[in-house]
């Protein structure tokens, strides 16, 4: 009994009450999405209720093993995503084959009998923890902060992302490489390196996205000749800006989603009552048939649900007095909010389409292991947290 109820203590049912309504949500939106007929016959709603258990077993596993362990595992765990994506370069593209290529990336491990698996959504975990444990023994190792030991700092961070991020830009997979790069700013940030090096870079980050973005629009010879931009890359950018002059080709996606999301109007048209077809609805354009279905209203309901998320993720990780577990819970953190915001926002043209799921509502099983192995660490440390709170002769006296 005392077990149980320590367990009970420990446990973080707020999290898993908002991961249970994100699963209801789910399979709701998709039973709808599979309705539309452009897969067949498969059943999404029960595979993707399989792949929602199996993240459950996922979750357990993680949390049972304490934060230090983590710590010491981080690093091998780092070269083991690593490697993973360096040998799917290598893997036969036929058709059929282990690294076929999906929608123009080879991006997934294509196993037979058990389905795509796509390393980078497990890197992404991996990344946050290698990092994570970098800044926190530069900073036990460099008690007093200097320019020069931010800058030491910034380096490192700075290589411990150049690899996988070469890697997956090698597939190529735009939308990875930009949540990698949003984990790494947000961890920079709190890793506590001085403004005084992080503004001047953010300011050049974002100049040099601008004179990017304007060279797509006025130098696209340039950029195909010294940059290696691919014709598809400037294809998204105007399907961004104008998708009406490239409804047929680039722009069809973009237009259909807005056609969807805005004919919902404030309630929506209800249960499987769609009229608009929008492809690839159960998966990256899942939000287009919530929107639909059930409106303003119900489009509000998820967001609320996702900021309750990172509300309670954020808590969480101003309790935690370990910097390894807070570098982690702010990596995470980081990793679902740009995922929410860049799906969402490519949804309803705010931002360019990237082909980023949006958590544990669309459908698709390495995104969703991916994201369970990142909540598990949380779990983790919420669950051993109070360990680092008494003394062992405290604990000897409850």
């Amino acid at each position: 009994m005392e077990n149980n109820r320590n367990f009970a203590e420990r446990f973080d049912w707020k999290l898993a009450a908002i991961l249970v309504m994100f699963l209801i949500i789910s399979l709701v939106a998709i039973s709808s999405a599979q309705t539309t007929g452009q897969y067949g016959q498969i059943n999404f709603v029960f595979k993707q209720l399989q792949w929602y258990v199996i993240g459950s077993f996922i979750v357990a596993f993680v949390m049972y093993f304490e934060p230090e362990q983590y710590k010491k595992m981080s690093w091998y765990l780092y070269g083991f995503g690593i490697l993973l994506l360096f040998v799917l370069i290598f893997m036969p593209e036929g058709q059929g084959q282990i690294g076929e290529p999906k929608n123009g990336a080879k991006s997934w491990y294509h196993i037979p009998g058990i389905g795509s698996i796509q390393p980078s959504e497990f890197m992404k975990t991996f990344f946050i923890l290698a990092t994570a444990r970098l800044i926190s023994t530069h900073h036990e190792k460099y008690v007093s902060k200097t320019l020069k030991t931010d800058f030491l700092l910034l380096g490192k961070i700075g290589l411990s992302l150049f690899i996988p991020l070469a890697l997956i830009m090698q597939q190529p997979d735009l939308g990875s490489s930009l949540v990698f790069i949003a984990i790494t700013a947000a961890l920079i940030v709190v890793a506590g390196i001085s403004w005084k090096i992080i503004l001047p870079i953010f300011i050049s980050g974002m100049s040099i996205a601008g004179l990017i973005l304007w060279m797509a629009l006025y130098m696209q010879d340039f950029l195909a000749e010294y940059l290696g931009v691919k014709p598809y890359h400037f294809g998204r950018i105007y399907s961004w800006i104008d998708p009406y002059s490239y409804a047929d080709k680039a722009g069809y996606h973009l237009i259909t989603s807005l056609n969807a999301i805005g004919s919902g109007e404030i309630f929506g048209k209800g249960y499987m009552n769609r009229e608009v077809y929008v492809a690839e609805n159960h998966t990256d354009f899942i939000f287009a048939v919530i929107g639909e279905e059930w409106g303003f209203i119900g489009a509000s309901f998820v967001i609320c649900l996702y900021f309750l998320l990172i509300y309670h993720l954020t808590k969480i990780t101003l309790t935690l007095k370990d910097p390894f577990c807070t570098y982690v819970c702010a990596g995470i953190i980081a990793m679902i909010t740009f995922h929410v915001f860049e799906n969402i926002g490519m949804t309803i043209q705010l931002l360019p389409i990237t082909g980023i799921p949006l958590p544990f509502i669309s459908y698709g099983g390495s995104s969703l292991m991916g994201n369970a192995l990142a909540i598990g660490l949380v779990f983790s440390m919420k669950f051993h947290y109070k360990k680092y709170m008494f003394s062992a002769n405290e604990d000897d006296e409850l």
